[in-house]
């Protein structure tokens, strides 16, 4: 990056439940001398929220407040100009990320956010991505729960097994907690736009380079019992698997031939055909402008879990890889998911990217071909536990 900043790392959206709970594990985890500043659109809620911290660190009196608005395009221009790393967690994202990265892509600002929306990731590719890799820009997505446990886990599982050889990698995932206001809202919202996010992906898929000496695949699994984990395998067809696919076409590490799949582990059938009909229920609704409405304002912006309840949130994803005559059984786990670990993620992501040695890359990227072993190692140290359960061949 070309040229001094003010700031080392910004947070945008500090006055969300997310970005609250982000802007405290910075002021008890940042390391002396972070230059770092909060940034939203209301100086009172900004000053409020620099409360809070206070009460953490008093020498957090003084930290920068930077009043900037998705709507203000000169507003995130300052912001993106002032900032060697700017964090965001104001969603849906479909809705209102877009400035921002655009705002970053051109400033050469490294950006991260918290967003599971795959349209959203697809079109800031399309619109972005050629800026980014012209100005130096990082455009990382997906830096919560979706995706880093599943994109640093299977990265970790991959390093357990032989290189150059074929290797296939299934991930199940486990978890226990609540969801914001702001997770309700993407999730709904993502559900009415599968149109929309089809073609992007159709779009995407035009225009993507693909390796050409390699093949990279994430499949869809099929529901099924797993004797060996005791669970039914339900296939998830979120964002994950997509970002762990387009981190093995990044990587030569990832082998020859690599395959994912990606699953729920859930241990009752009940529980599965309950989900399903009740999902299948509410993505009917959301297409109806008047019940999606309904349901919109059933949780308003800025709620979420309780810390009582965070506290007994938690999670696993469970890794099987085989390659070479190998095979590993890894597991990647932590607490709540959704928001206190998601804080966590995005936090150390943001100072890997301001702060460690990396190798130099630009454009849109995933977790790990942006950041790779420096992050996973910065989360082991924060708490996360990468684990090897058995190796046999």
């Amino acid at each position: 990056m070309t040229g001094e900043r003010t700031y080392d790392v910004v947070l945008f959206g500090a006055t969300g439940f997310t970005g609250g709970l982000t802007a405290e594990y910075l002021a008890r985890h940042a390391p002396a001398g972070l230059r770092w500043a909060l940034a939203g659109r209301s100086p009172e809620r900004l000053a409020a929220v620099r409360g809070r911290l206070v009460a953490i660190d008093g020498a957090l009196a003084e930290l920068p407040l930077l009043t900037a608005d998705v709507t203000d395009a000169g507003s995130l221009r300052a912001v993106a100009g002032s900032a060697r790393v700017v964090a965001s967690t104001v969603g849906p994202f479909i809705r209102h990320g877009e400035p921002l990265v655009a705002a970053c892509a051109r400033a050469g600002t490294d950006y991260l956010d918290i967003t599971g929306e795959p349209e959203f990731v697809d079109r800031m590719y399309l619109r972005h991505h050629a800026e980014a890799t012209r100005t130096g820009a990082r455009l990382v997505h997906a830096c919560g729960f979706d995706s880093i446990p599943h994109d640093l886990g299977a990265w970790f599982t991959v390093k357990q097994l032989p290189t150059d050889v074929p290797i296939s990698v299934d991930g199940y995932v486990r978890a226990g907690g609540r969801f914001s206001a702001g997770t309700y809202h993407s999730a709904l919202t993502a559900f009415s736009r599968s149109g929309q996010a089809s073609q992007a992906a159709r779009e995407r898929r035009a225009v993507e380079p693909r390796p050409t000496d390699r093949r990279v695949r994430a499949v869809p699994g099929r529901l099924a019992r797993s004797a060996e984990l005791g669970v039914w395998t339900v296939p998830l067809p979120t964002i994950d698997p997509q970002v762990v696919r387009r981190s093995a076409a990044a990587r030569p590490e990832y082998g020859p031939d690599f395959r994912y799949r990606h699953f729920a582990a859930v241990k009752r059938l009940p529980t599965v055909l309950a989900g399903a009909v009740g999902l299948g229920a509410l993505i009917g609704l959301v297409k109806l402008p008047p019940s999606r409405r309904w349901l919109l304002n059933r949780l308003a912006s800025g709620q979420g879990p309780t810390a009582r309840q965070r506290a007994s949130s938690w999670f696993r994803v469970r890794f099987v890889g085989t390659g070479g005559g190998q095979r590993v059984v890894t597991e990647v786990s932590g607490g709540d998911p959704g928001y206190d670990e998601t804080a966590k993620m995005l936090a150390e992501a943001a100072l890997c990217l301001a702060l460690d040695d990396l190798p130099p890359t630009a454009g849109q990227l995933t977790p790990v071909a942006a950041m790779g072993d420096a992050l996973l190692d910065r989360l082991t140290r924060a708490g996360l536990t990468f684990r090897v359960l058995d190796r046999s061949a």
